[in-house]
């Protein structure tokens, strides 16, 4: 099984901080919130990651290598233009033919993805998003979109993004997907999950 973790985002909300490092490189306990990421992962079994590249990519290449110290393969994906969530994931499409997870790479989370798997297996959906619940953590961020589910089926209802006091819902930014989903992902075009991918298969689904 493989993962890929999306760290080409332009860090431009904690700027100056990040003018030459990149947000996921940030520390927090004495290590890049990246490496936390890389930790999920690995216990997750996976050791086949891929990690795609924009803005300052030599902090991310000179300190993580190509995964040995941390027991894993990494595999860059350097993108001259920012190709967006699921634009990042069409480019090396070719690697996906089984489930895979994506994790978003500025996260900072302790999700258990072996038990995400469990339930997307169960389910038997092309893509599980994990959520969390935000009355539980205000001081989280929203900006992955607010999420309306049914409680019984676990089928989402409606997928927003931006901002309202009233969410309770939010996208984690973890997902389990089967290699199905990326047929509907166009090549080379910026594409994201949220505003673009979600609503298209709701709409195609339901």
């Amino acid at each position: 099984m493989k993962a890929m973790i999306l760290a080409a985002g332009k860090s431009t909300r904690l700027r100056p901080f990040t003018d030459n490092k990149s947000k996921i490189m940030m520390e927090i306990g004495g290590k890049p919130i990246l490496e936390y990421n890389l930790d999920i992962v690995k216990k997750a079994g996976i050791k086949d990651i891929y990690i795609n590249l924009h803005h300052a990519p030599e902090n991310i290449t000179n300190y993580f290598g190509q995964g040995k110290r941390f027991g894993v393969n990494i595999i860059y994906s350097k993108e001259k233009n920012i190709l967006g969530s699921a634009g990042a994931i069409k480019k090396i499409e070719k690697e996906f033919k089984e489930t895979f997870f994506v994790v978003y790479g500025d996260n900072f989370t302790n999700c258990n993805l072996k038990k995400l798997l469990e339930f997307h297996k169960k389910n038997k959906g092309i893509i599980t998003i994990a959520i969390f619940d935000r009355t539980k953590n205000k001081n989280s961020g929203i900006a992955g979109g607010r999420v309306v589910y049914n409680k019984k089926t676990f089928k989402i209802k409606s997928f927003r993004e931006g901002s309202n006091n009233k969410i309770l819902f939010v996208n984690a930014g973890i997902y389990v997907l089967e290699p199905e989903i990326l047929k509907y992902i166009p090549k080379n075009k910026f594409y994201d999950f949220g505003k673009d991918l979600f609503p298209l298969l709701l709409k195609k689904k339901g």
